[in-house]
Order: C-alpha cells, then structure tokens, then sequence
C-alpha cells in the first residue's frame, strides 16, 4: 500500500526562519543535480550535500540545505524527475541538513530521520537531549523515526538507513542505495576536509573512524560515496580520510601520554602532516579528538 502524499509545488512553500539561515546572503546560491549511478544524483547548493533518488515512485531525497534554498532545489530535482518529492531523510539534525523540512514537509514529503535527530529538534518534548540545539518549528520535525536500520523498496532499489554509534552526532545515519552501489554518509564523511565532530550533540571521533570503516568493508572499486561536504567520493578517497583520522589519532595519543594538555597538543600541530590533503578548522578536529582519546 502506497501513502498518498501531496505533489511537492512551491506554492505550498514556507520560509522557516532559523538563525542559521537568517544571518546568510543566499541571493547567489546555484543548486545543480550531478548524477552519480542508476537513479540517484548530488545535488549541491550550499550546506550539505543532497541525495536524490528518482524513479517512478517519486523522488526521495536526503537532506535539504536552508529553507531560503528550497524553491531553487525543486527546480534542480524537476530538471531531472517529474515525480513528486515523497520522501525526505535527514542524515542528522545540524540545519544546513534540516533546514527545508518544513517547506517540504508543507509541500507533501514524509520526513524521515532516526530518533536522535527529533530529539535534537525538539528539546521542549525531549529535555534529556538538549545539547546546542534550539526548538524547531513542528512542521519541520521528523515524523517516522527509526533507532538502527530502515529499508525502503523505493523505485526499483533497496534503500537502507541505518545509524552508526556516535560519529558526528548521535543521530548519524548513513545511506545504501544498494541497486546503485551508492553510499549517502552525511557528515560523517568530509571529503577532503576535517571534520567537525560535534562533541555537544553527542559525536565522538572514534565513532566517525569506525563508521569509515564500516562503509569501506562494504563497499567496492565501483562504489559512489557522497559526502556531508566536499566532492562526490570513491572509496580511495575515504580510505584516505579514514588513514588521516587514524593518524591524527595515533599522533594526539602519544603526545597525551607524555602528558600534555589539550592546549599544548593544539599547539603540537598533530594534523601536520595532513595539511597539505586536507582543508578546515584543525584546531577544532584536534580539541575533538583530544577528548575522545582522553575519555572525555
């Protein structure tokens, strides 16, 4: 039995004023869709990179950047799909990922997120995972939530959600379009970049090197990776990822055992030897990683 959604049509749109997205200039923002293998695309824009599946069941989509952005992201989807947008999952609750769902969910799509992220959105319902969050509008919280592993059978594919222990968060979810051999890993992956692992919402270094683990025992030379940010990936360029976390790792340890403090290993530069492959804040990846190896 198929649920009857609503045709997703920007007449039903609503701008969700966030603070995130109220103190940005969008005016020049171009969304474009890429596409990756069978039926699923990128779609870029600014914030988190966007999945998108299309077949004859209707477009699902994962993550959905800001509100502002949700008209011009619904242009991109119907330069490639006439279908409605049913579905929209959300890799976890930061608002570059979460900030159109109350325009898409007004429009007709079902949200879909695992449990932490609506407890995230939530605080006023949920005051055991406060954290930084702030309390979203109603229409933008998930309403289908899961705790370890979702399948849709959607458009002739295997769609497979399931969450990995606290990496970037504690709500991650990664996605397996399993007939594309295409992997959705949200912000546990930053292609190229450091990662920002959000201590506060529950992440936790180890998690995000056991998650790029668990993609790489699974994945093969075909395999299509799209990150949280940066470039559409293979499973080389995670692996690189993975080893660089390992090291960095490997090197925050050993200075701690000689019984440095979070200070002074920031100031010890153990991303040295990375600097020139990857981009970001390393200060703030090393204070995380830090706390990780120290227990924190």
């Amino acid at each position: 039995m198929r649920i009857a959604l609503l045709p997703v049509t920007t007449a039903f749109l609503v701008v969700m004023s966030t603070p995130a997205s109220a103190q940005q200039d969008f005016s020049n923002v171009q969304i474009s869709a890429t596409h990756v293998a069978g039926g699923v695309y990128m779609v870029t824009g600014r914030g988190g990179n966007i999945g998108l599946h299309v077949g004859e069941d209707g477009a699902f989509v994962i993550d959905d950047q800001y509100a502002p952005l949700t008209e011009r992201i619904l242009v991109a989807i119907r330069e490639v799909t006439d279908e409605p947008v049913k579905f929209v999952l959300n890799t976890h609750w930061h608002g570059d990922h979460t900030g159109g769902n109350e325009n898409m969910g007004q429009a007709g799509a079902l949200i879909v997120a695992h449990e932490n992220v609506r407890k995230r959105m939530n605080p006023a319902e949920f005051k055991d995972l406060v954290g930084r969050s702030a309390q979203a509008p109603a229409g933008a919280l998930p309403v289908v939530t899961f705790t370890s592993l979702l399948t849709f059978y959607w458009n002739d594919d295997e769609i497979h959600a399931f969450h990995v222990d606290p990496a970037h968060t504690d709500g991650d979810a990664i996605i397996h379009f399993a007939g594309a051999n295409v992997f959705h890993m949200g912000d546990v992956f930053f292609n190229g970049r450091y990662p920002f692992i959000d201590v506060g919402s529950g992440g936790h270094a180890d998690g995000v090197i056991a998650a790029a683990n668990r993609i790489l025992a699974h994945a093969n030379s075909q395999s299509k990776i799209i990150p949280g940010h940066g470039d559409l990936a293979t499973p080389d360029d995670l692996q690189s990822y993975r080893d660089m976390l390992v090291g960095v790792r490997s090197n925050v340890e050993r200075l701690v055992r000689q019984g440095m403090s979070e200070d002074a290993v920031v100031a010890a530069n153990p991303t040295a030897a990375f600097d020139g492959s990857f981009t970001g804040n390393s200060e703030r990846f090393v204070r995380a990683m830090y706390q990780a190896v120290v227990g924190n």
